[in-house]
């Protein structure tokens, strides 16, 4: 999630305020909040191991050998290029998570 430190708008009532709240408070607050975020974005990730789901295929990824897609939660999908074409949605076994994406394998057909 996109989150960052509370800054007076210009026009608001509480830009005019003159009781604002202390950038280091502000900074600490926003810490918080993304120790939180993290921590929920892990295990949300965490949670889909072993899961199989369909990913749509976007792009090549930055590791030679490798694509990149998206889950249904949006989630980054890295997995071995072998599998699909760019535009397919393609079942992927979800092999390991990090907090930022998962790593799939695709199911092989039989």
């Amino acid at each position: 999630a996109y989150s960052f430190k509370y800054s007076p708008r210009p026009g608001t009532p509480a830009a005019n305020e003159e009781m604002q709240v202390d950038e280091a408070v502000k900074s600490e607050r926003l810490a918080g909040l993304q120790q939180v975020l993290a921590a929920q974005q892990r295990a949300f990730n965490h949670s889909k191991l072993d899961q199989v789901m369909d990913v749509l295929i976007e792009r090549p990824a930055n590791r030679v050998g490798q694509k990149a897609g998206r889950s249904p939660w949006m989630q980054a999908v890295h997995f071995n290029e072998t599998a699909g074409a760019i535009g397919d949605i393609i079942p992927l076994k979800i092999v390991s998570a990090t907090q930022n994406s998962l790593a799939g394998e695709p199911i092989l057909s039989v």
